[in-house]
C-alpha cells in the first residue's frame, strides 16, 4: 500500500515498481504514507492504486460488491410477495418447471439462507419434504400471496409487514456483504478512527442520564430539583400537599422554575395520551410519600424546629420509619465512600441526619420526565411545553437551600455509582487473561459445541476446566452489576424494585411447582389442540369458528362505518369507483398507483379520474372532486375551519378508501382461516416445535427450578434492601462483594438446571450449537462455493462492451465518495447531538465486561455493521395508529413526520445516480449462483 506498484491504474497512469515516480509525481516514504492513511481523514478512492494484475482497488471492489448485492437483496425481498417465489427456490419446494437447480435459482441469496440456515434449524430439519414443505407451507404461503393484503401505500401508513421487510433486507445485506469475500482478498472499507469513540460515547452515556443538570434531551434540560410543602384550604381546614420544583432550561434561554403537584403529572400523562393517541408512553410512577434520611448531609440538631415551616427539609429524626430509611438510596446512589466527606464538618457534635421529603418520588418523577422527553414527538407537544413553562415561580432562600442539598446528594449518588462500576470493572479486568482464552475457544471452530459438551459431562461448576470456571466467575460479576443497575442505580429503580417485589409476592410458586410436576403438558396441549382443531363430519373447527366470528365482527363494523360515509358523500358513483379499486386485481392497482406517483397527486384523485373503472365521471363530478382536493390541501396546510368545511368531501373519500381496503383485508384473512391447509400447518408446527421441548422439560425435572428461582428472588430482594439501609460511609467494596456473593450462592442451581436439561435433550443442544456455528462459519470464511472475483467481473464486462469502462469507474468512485461523505455527515451529526445533550468525555461505560466479544469475532466486519446502523438512523419504528384520528389531523401528522424526516436528514449526501453499474447485475448474479450453489 505504498502508492507505487507496477501496472496500469484506473486513470491510465503506468507506475513503476521502483521508488522512482513518474515525472511530476512526488513520492512519500512508506512509513509516512502509512501514517497518513492512519489519520482520521477521508481518503479518495482515486488515490488508492490497484494491485498488480487487478483493475480495481480494494475499496472499489468492496463498494461495487456492496452496491450490487444491495440491489439483488432488494429484488429478492420484493419477490417474496410473488405467488411464484417459492417455486423459484428449488428443493424442497415444487415447481411447475420441474426441479430447479441451485445454479438456476432466480433467488440465489434467499435460497442459500433457506437451505443452509432455515431448513437445517433444529426441529425443522425433521420436517418431511412433500408432506410439510410442499403440501402445507408452500400451499399456505402461495395462498397468502395471492390474497394481496394491502400495502403501506394503500393505507398511507407503514404496515408491520413493510417494517419487517426493511429489517430483513438490511440484515440479509449485512450477512452477504460481510460473509462473501472477494477473490483478491484485499477488500478495503472506509474507516474514521475517531468515529468509534464518538459513537461509543453517543450510545453509552453511562451515568450522565442521572445528572441533575447539563443533560439536554431534545432541547430540554429538566430536573426535579426540590420538593416543598404547600397548604391549600378546602372547606374549613388547610391541607398540606407536596409540590415538586422543576428546574427547566432550553437551549439559548435562561433557566426558570415551576412548581407541580403529583396530580399535575397525572394530567400531563392524560394530555399526552390525547395528543399522541396510540403512542406507547412510559407508565407514571406510583405516588410514594416516603422520605429519605441521610447521614451524608447533616445540620445542627437543637435549634432547627421545622414543624411550622413549609420547608421541604425536615430535621426531625423521629419522623422516619423503617421503610423510609430502607427507601433511602433505593435509586442506587447510597454511599460516598470513606474517602468522600460532606462539605459540612461531619465530625462535629450536635449533628443529626437530614430527612429529604419525598426524595424517592422526586427522582422517580425525574426519570419519568426524562424518558418522556427522549421521544421527540412527546417533547414537542403543547402539553409538555405548557407543563414545563407555564406559571414560573420565584424561590425563597429556604427552597434554594433545599435545591443545593438535593443537588449535593445527587452528585454523591453518581459518585457512588461510579465507584461501584470501577470496582466491578477492576475485578472483571483481573480475569482478562482467562477471558481472552475463553473468547478464542468460542471463536474457534466448534467452540460453542465444546462449551455445551463440557456442561453436559461435568455435574458441577467446580469440575469445569479452568477457562470455563473463570468465565463463570466473570459472569457472576456481570449479573451482579446488572442486578445493581436495575434495582439501585437508576432514578426509576425504587419503582421497578417495588413492582418486582409486588409481583414476586403474588406468584404461588408451590402450587406452580406441583401443577408442573403432576401434569403432563404434552398430553394437555395435544388434547386442547384436538378440541380446537377437530372438524366433526367435515364442519368448521372451533378455532375456525372463533377466528371467523372475530373477523366477521370486524367486517360488519367496517360496513357500518362505510354506510355512514356513503350517506355523507351522497354520490354513489364516487363510492362505487373506490370500492372497485379496493376489489381490483393487483396489476390494475399498480397502474393507478404509478400514475399517482408520476403526476404527484393523491391516490383518491388518480382512482376517480381513471377510466379503468366504470362509469366515468361527469364534468360536474370532476369539478367537485378537484375543488375538494384543492380545499383539502389548503385545510391541511392551514388550520382554518372554513377551508375544512370545503375539504370535508375529500376527507370522507379518503376515509372510505381506507375502510374499503381494510374490509377487503379482513375478508381475505377470513378466507385464509377457512382453508383446511391452515389448520394442518398449525398442527404440524406444534408437533415439530412443542413436543420435543416438552419431552426435554419432563425428563429434566424442570419443576425443581421453580423453587430455586423463588429462593433466589427472596435472597436478591433481601440483599437489595440491605444495601438500601447501609450507612452512606460504607465501603463500596462491601456492596460489590454482597452482590457477587448473591450470584455465587445460587449459580450452582442455575448450572444444575442447564446441566439437567442438556443431558436429557436427545442431542437438541448440540444440534442448536451446530446450527449457530454454521452461520458463524459462513460469516467468518464465506460459502464453500468460492469467492466473488470482482476484477474478473468488471474486466469481462469491459471486454464484452457491456459497460463503458471510464463511466463505470467514475460511478464506482462516486459511490465510494458518497459512502465517505455519508459517514462523515453521520459523524458530525453524532457530535452535534452529543454536544446538544451534554454528552462527551465524561461518559462512562456501564457494563464492566462489555468489550469481551467483538463483532469481528463472529465474522461481521465492524465497518459493515456501522454502515447498517447509519442506515437505521433514518428509519422510524413508530407505529402509525392514525385510523381513529380526524382525517385532517392524521394527514397533518403524516406530513409532519415526512417533514421531520427531511429535517433530520438535511445535509445528508445524496446517493449518486448510477447507470453503468446496474449493467453488471446479470453477470454478477451468474457468479453469485455459482458461489452459493453448494
Amino acid at each position: 500500500m505504498t502508492g507505487l506498484v507496477q501496472g496500469k491504474a484506473l486513470d491510465g497512469t503506468v507506475l513503476p515498481i521502483s521508488g522512482q515516480a513518474p515525472e511530476g509525481m512526488s513520492v512519500a516514504p512508506i512509513d509516512q504514507t502509512l501514517a497518513e492513511r492512519a489519520k482520521p481523514t477521508r481518503l479518495s478512492s482515486k488515490a488508492s492504486i490497484p494491485r498488480p494484475g487487478h483493475i480495481l482497488t480494494g475499496r472499489q471492489e468492496h463498494y461495487l460488491k456492496r452496491e450490487i448485492i444491495s440491489q439483488q437483496v432488494d429484488y429478492e425481498i420484493s419477490e417474496l410477495a410473488s405467488p411464484t417465489a417459492l417455486q423459484r427456490f428449488g428443493a424442497p419446494f415444487r415447481s411447475e418447471y420441474g426441479e430447479v437447480a441451485p445454479v438456476d435459482s432466480d433467488l440465489p441469496i434467499l435460497r442459500y439462507i433457506f437451505v443452509h440456515h432455515v431448513r437445517k434449524f433444529p426441529f425443522l430439519d425433521q420436517a418431511r419434504e412433500k408432506e410439510f414443505w410442499q403440501d402445507k407451507l408452500q400451499v399456505f404461503l402461495e395462498s397468502f400471496a395471492n390474497k394481496h393484503i394491502s400495502s403501506s401505500e394503500d393505507r398511507l401508513e407503514e404496515t408491520k409487514r413493510r417494517k419487517i421487510a426493511l429489517k430483513c433486507k438490511k440484515l440479509v445485506e449485512l450477512m452477504m456483504v460481510s460473509g462473501i469475500p472477494t477473490a483478491s482478498g484485499y477488500e478495503e472499507r472506509i474507516r474514521f478512527s475517531e468515529m468509534e469513540v464518538v459513537d461509543r460515547g453517543a450510545n453509552d452515556q453511562g451515568l450522565l442520564v442521572n445528572t441533575p443538570e447539563g443533560h439536554f434531551i431534545n432541547g430540554w434540560d429538566v430536573n426535579v430539583a426540590a420538593v416543598r410543602t404547600t397548604s391549600v384550604k378546602r372547606t374549613v381546614r388547610y391541607h398540606q400537599h407536596a409540590e415538586f420544583l422543576l428546574r427547566v432550561k432550553r437551549v439559548g434561554q435562561p433557566e426558570h422554575f415551576v412548581g407541580r403537584r403529583y396530580g399535575e403529572f397525572v394530567k400531563l400523562h392524560k394530555r399526552l395520551r390525547t395528543e399522541l393517541p396510540g403512542k406507547a408512553l412510559p407508565l407514571l410512577p406510583r405516588k410514594n410519600k416516603s422520605s429519605t434520611s441521610s447521614n451524608l448531609l447533616s445540620v445542627g440538631g437543637g435549634d432547627d424546629d421545622d414543624n411550622s415551616s413549609v420547608s421541604s427539609v425536615s430535621t426531625q429524626g423521629n419522623t422516619m420509619d423503617d421503610s423510609s430509611v430502607r427507601n433511602f438510596i433505593s435509586t442506587g446512589h447510597r454511599r460516598s465512600g470513606s474517602a468522600q466527606r460532606s462539605p459540612r464538618a461531619s465530625a462535629d457534635f450536635g449533628k443529626v441526619p437530614v430527612t429529604l421529603y419525598r426524595e424517592d418520588q422526586r427522582v422517580s418523577l425525574r426519570a419519568w420526565l426524562r424518558k418522556l422527553l427522549q421521544n421527540q414527538q412527546a417533547a414537542g407537544t403543547r402539553a409538555m411545553s405548557d407543563f414545563l413553562t407555564s406559571k414560573p415561580i420565584k424561590l425563597n432562600e429556604e427552597e434554594l437551600g433545599d435545591i443545593e442539598r438535593r443537588k449535593e446528594m445527587d452528585e454523591k449518588r453518581i459518585e457512588e455509582q461510579r465507584r461501584f462500576y470501577e470496582i466491578a470493572r477492576q475485578r472483571a479486568k483481573e480475569l482478562d487473561v482467562y477471558m481472552e482464552r475463553f473468547r478464542r475457544d468460542i471463536v474457534e471452530r466448534n467452540g460453542l459445541t465444546q462449551l455445551f459438551r463440557e456442561i453436559r459431562v461435568k455435574e458441577k461448576i467446580d469440575d469445569l476446566s479452568l477457562e470455563y470456571k473463570k468465565f463463570a466467575e466473570w459472569l457472576r460479576i456481570e449479573v451482579a452489576a446488572t442486578v445493581y443497575h436495575l434495582f439501585l442505580a437508576e432514578d426509576n429503580s425504587p419503582e421497578l424494585f417495588a413492582q418486582a417485589k409486588r409481583i414476586h409476592s403474588l406468584i404461588p410458586y408451590t402450587i406452580m411447582k406441583n401443577v408442573i410436576r403432576i401434569a403432563n403438558p404434552a398430553a394437555v396441549m395435544t388434547g386442547i389442540l384436538d378440541l380446537f382443531l377437530a372438524q366433526p363430519f367435515g364442519s368448521r373447527s372451533l378455532m375456525q369458528r372463533i377466528f371467523s366470528m372475530t373477523l366477521n365482527d370486524g367486517i360488519k363494523g367496517f360496513q357500518r362505518s362505510i354506510d355512514s360515509l356513503v350517506i355523507k358523500i351522497n354520490d354513489p358513483i364516487l363510492c362505487e369507483k373506490l370500492k372497485r379499486f379496493a376489489e381490483a386485481k393487483e396489476e390494475t392497482k399498480n397502474i393507478i398507483r404509478s400514475e399517482a406517483v408520476v403526476d404527484d397527486i393523491d391516490l383518491v384523485v388518480a382512482i376517480l379520474r381513471s377510466e379503468l373503472f366504470t362509469p366515468g365521471l361527469t364534468p360536474e363530478q370532476i369539478g367537485k372532486v378537484f375543488n375538494a382536493y384543492v380545499a383539502w390541501n389548503n385545510a391541511v396546510e392551514n388550520v382554518d375551519e372554513e377551508m375544512k368545511q370545503g375539504a370535508q368531501l375529500f376527507a370522507y373519500l379518503k376515509q372510505l378508501l381506507k375502510l374499503f381496503t381494510r374490509q377487503r383485508d379482513k375478508a381475505m384473512m377470513l378466507s385464509i382461516i377457512e382453508e383446511p391447509v391452515t389448520l394442518q400447518l398449525f398442527r404440524d408446527l406444534f408437533t415439530i416445535f412443542y413436543e420435543p421441548l416438552i419431552r426435554v422439560y419432563k425428563s429434566a425435572n424442570v419443576y425443581n427450578s421453580v423453587t430455586d428461582f423463588a429462593v433466589f428472588a427472596d435472597d436478591m430482594f433481601a440483599v437489595v434492601e440491605k444495601a438500601q439501609r447501609q450507612d452512606v460511609s460504607a465501603d463500596p467494596n462491601q456492596t460489590v462483594q454482597a452482590f457477587i456473593d448473591l450470584c455465587q450462592r445460587h449459580e450452582h442451581n442455575f448450572y444444575k438446571f442447564v446441566h439437567e436439561v442438556h443431558i436429557h435433550d436427545n442431542g437438541l443442544f448440540e444440534q442448536l450449537m451446530g446450527w449457530l456455528e454454521g452461520i458463524l462459519e459462513f460469516l467468518r470464511h464465506g460459502p464453500k462455493g468460492g469467492k466473488l472475483d470482482m476484477n474478473a467481473l468488471f474486466q469481462g464486462a469491459v471486454d464484452m462492451s457491456q459497460i463503458d469502462r471510464d463511466a463505470a469507474v467514475a460511478e464506482i468512485n462516486a459511490l465510494v465518495e458518497w459512502q465517505e461523505e455519508r459517514k462523515k455527515w453521520h459523524q458530525d451529526k453524532t457530535r452535534q447531538k452529543m454536544a446538544a445533550e451534554g454528552a462527551g468525555a465524561g461518559a462512562v461505560e456501564v457494563s464492566p465486561g462489555s468489550q469481551t466479544f467483538r463483532s469481528s469475532d463472529f465474522g461481521i466486519n465492524e465497518m459493515d455493521l456501522q454502515e447498517l446502523q447509519i442506515e437505521d438512523d433514518g428509519s422510524s419504528d413508530e407505529d402509525s395508529a392514525d385510523e381513529d384520528l380526524d382525517p385532517f389531523v392524521a394527514e397533518r401528522k403524516r406530513r409532519a413526520k415526512k417533514q421531520d424526516h427531511l429535517r433530520r436528514s438535511a445535509g445528508e449526501p445524496q446517493k449518486p445516480v448510477v447507470k453503468e453499474v446496474p449493467k453488471l447485475q446479470p453477470s454478477f448474479v451468474v457468479m453469485l449462483r455459482m458461489v452459493l450453489a453448494d
